[in-house]
């Protein structure tokens, strides 16, 4: 069934149908009444292709009225694209580069969220539509007026036209998952012991509700803006919260317990006003935030206890003051988070120095920092643009040299046949061609048939495109590549005197664009992400290793390192996360690589998201130790605290090692299967609290490395 289910053929059948139909009708409506209404064919193919663009080829996620008030606010750049494109393509060197420059610059917006990146392709396309032949400069009006006119008409039927369920939102997600944390802290203040059984799934399914793959893709926080930061930040410090809330030990009966559990009750409280902050939209309110902060620094004072090493509270006690007061920083960076996210640069909650850096950001400079952070051959969103905008070219300065007949169609094939590995562009190749020629048979017959009758091409164009749209995007790339030469045909019959030769010409088309795709496809970046996910993973991993060796070793001196961030590599690890991050975005949609992916760290099965989080956790980790003051430990504990940060950050290296493709290393993979390594319930002489907040955090990364080690060790 080409890759889809048959349990899932009726869903995906209703959903393509829908779009189908708001596509079909606008673009029939506008091509109409500008070709026959008005006899104005040069608007009615821009009316046509304009809604083709945005509602056949770009995949904008959300409901339709997201997609409407996206595409709204696109009809400016959809204008420059056909100006640029008009304007350049009277000459053959002039409109080379600009597809270049124009291509690569389309393809790498995709560094600002899932929406540009779906809008891309046809954006893509109302850009070549122009650069093609007739070279009429004075046709720009009628351009920009069928331009104009099918985005306006699409942007209404997707508003109108059979309304679509809403999903939860990612803000209303992070608020549910508040409340589950504000009823996980409030049962550990009231019960002093663990959660249960049903507690600690309930965290565990509001933590995963949070995860990119659990979110639609509308939904997801992916822009680069101080809002969509602070929430994609909100969902993580919710996330790090209820993990630390489903490990709290219980509270030992003691002297301190009301002190612990009074941070607990905090917590709770300041999760409720998250929830209500997230769910109205207002900034929370102050109160709980300062409860929290003076229940946290009563609690820290305490665990400090006095200076005499004979009156040093208990082990267990200061573990779980350790673990308490964790709870207390992720509740506080959920709080300023959410509030961030709701208020912008507004909000009213004091921010951590460092940890919000991008709070008082311009958005200009946010974009900016987003697209230089992806500015390098390591980005798998500047391969992409390379590799699109090299082909774009290449056939565009093909059709314009070798008078390529309908070269539109050519540099059409490309954009959409082009893929990100070698396999999977060649395989889609096979049956993008396999279609085209059932297509072109079909389109001959046709033509033959009716002639010029172009009566009988009114008739059957919206009746074809609407299947042609439903069934194109269920059934397969040979499907839709087959039922879309018809459609072309039965456009172009309108549009000028058909021939039966103009199948034939779609077909050499579509082989000349497929055949430069694929050239570009060997030539730049073949594996796709899968290597790039894998060296980028290894390099956080070695960036990781980095910090956990420099803030052991501060802690157990007492001092904090000399860096702008007080956190030494603190901004490259930030810079590789994103990398990561980014690569494992778009492994998701690619096939696994040749061979089965070897050494054991395939895409498909090496847990990647813990890779993500233990970077996430490294850097919270060490900017909370490192706050000042510091003192030094005493020589055993400085000792113990030092060698633990070695053995980690020696298995950070063994793990990177068993991921990088370009480590050789035979053994570095079966090394990981060895037992969690002791010490990690040493308990040295008169050892204050941050040595066992040093030794959790330590320990929380080899939780996250024992699931990396695991999976790598696996054979796919």
């Amino acid at each position: 069934m080409w890759g889809v289910p048959a349990v899932r053929l009726p869903t995906a059948y209703a959903a393509s149908g829908r779009r189908a139909l708001r596509v079909t009708l606008v673009a029939a409506a506008g091509f109409y009444a500008f070709r026959y209404g008005l006899d104005r064919p040069v608007a009615a193919t821009y009316a046509l292709f304009t809604v083709v663009a945005l509602g056949g080829l770009s995949r904008i996620p959300g409901t339709g009225r997201q997609r409407a008030a996206f595409i709204a606010r696109l009809l400016p750049v959809c204008w420059v694209l056909v100006v640029v494109g008009t304007c350049l393509s009277v000459r053959t060197w002039s409109a080379v580069l600009g597809m270049l420059v124009v291509g690569f610059t389309l393809a790498f917006s995709a560094v600002g969220g899932p929406r540009p990146a779906g809008a891309a392709p046809g954006l893509q396309l109302l850009y070549i539509l122009p650069s093609f032949p007739p070279y009429d400069p004075g046709s720009l009006g009628d351009r920009l007026l069928g331009t104009t006119t099918g985005v306006a008409l699409f942007v209404a039927a997707e508003a109108l036209l059979l309304p679509e369920r809403a999903p939860p939102s990612y803000r209303e997600r992070a608020a549910r998952a508040a409340l589950v944390a504000e009823r996980c802290a409030a049962r550990l203040a009231a019960a002093r012991a663990a959660l249960t059984g049903t507690d600690v799934r309930a965290a565990q399914e509001a933590g995963q509700a949070l995860r990119a793959l659990s979110v639609p893709e509308a939904e997801r926080p992916a822009g680069p803006g101080v809002r969509e930061r602070a929430l994609t930040h909100t969902g993580l410090a919710i996330r790090t919260l209820l993990g630390r809330l489903a490990r709290l030990p219980a509270v030992p009966d003691d002297g301190t317990a009301p002190d612990v559990t009074a941070v607990l009750r905090s917590v709770a409280r300041l999760a409720a006003a998250t929830a209500g902050c997230l769910r109205a939209g207002t900034t929370s309110p102050p109160a709980p935030r300062e409860e929290l902060l003076t229940a946290r620094a009563r609690l820290s004072a305490v665990s400090a206890g006095p200076p005499s090493p004979g009156a040093c509270l208990p082990p267990e006690v200061l573990r779980c003051h350790a673990a308490v007061l964790e709870v207390a920083d992720a509740a506080l960076a959920m709080g300023a988070a959410a509030d961030l996210a709701v208020a912008g640069r507004h909000g009213s909650v004091p921010l951590p120095p460092g940890r919000f850096w991008y709070a008082t950001t311009p958005a200009a400079v946010l974009w900016w920092h987003r697209a230089r952070g992806h500015a390098g051959r390591r980005s798998v969103f500047f391969q992409n643009a390379v590799r699109m905008a090299l082909a774009l070219t290449a056939v565009r300065l093909v059709a314009g040299v070798d008078t390529l007949p309908h070269g539109f169609w050519a540099m059409l094939a490309t954009l959409t046949l082009t893929r990100t590995t070698l396999g999977q562009t060649w395989s889609t190749i096979r049956l993008a061609l396999a279609g085209t020629l059932a297509g072109a048979l079909v389109s001959a017959g046709v033509l033959i048939l009716v002639g010029s009758d172009t009566a009988v091409y009114a008739v059957l164009l919206p009746v074809w495109m609407l299947c042609a749209f439903t069934v194109g995007p269920v059934r397969g790339v040979g499907w839709a590549q087959g039922m879309f030469t018809v459609l072309v045909a039965l456009i172009f019959a309108q549009l000028a005197q058909p021939t039966w030769r103009l199948a034939e010409v779609r077909m050499l088309d579509v082989l000349v664009g497929s055949a430069i795709g694929a050239v570009f496809g060997v030539l730049a970046w073949p594996r796709g992400a899968h290597d790039e996910l894998r060296r980028a993973a290894a390099e956080l991993l070695r960036r990781a290793a980095e910090i956990v060796v420099a803030t052991s070793a501060s802690v157990a001196a007492g001092t904090t390192p000399a860096t702008p961030s007080g956190v030494p590599g603190h901004r490259s690890l930030q810079r590789a996360v994103v990398l990561a991050e980014s690569a494992y975005a778009q492994v998701q949609s690619e096939p696994t690589p040749f061979g089965g992916g070897g050494r054991g760290a395939d895409a498909r099965t090496v847990d990647w998201q813990a890779t993500l989080i233990a970077g996430h956790h490294t850097l919270w980790g060490s900017a909370r130790l490192l706050e000042p003051p510091l003192t030094a430990l005493s020589p055993e504990a400085a000792e113990s605290a030092g060698t633990l940060g070695e053995r980690v950050a020696g298995r950070m290296l063994l793990v990177s090692a068993a991921l990088d493709p370009a480590d050789d290393a035979p053994d570095a993979t079966p090394s990981l299967t060895h037992p969690v390594l002791a010490g990690f319930t040493a308990e040295p002489p008169g050892a204050p609290r941050r040595y066992y907040a040093t030794v959790a955090w330590l320990n929380s990364l080899m939780t996250d490395l024992a699931r990396i080690a695991h999976s790598a060790s696996r054979k796919p």
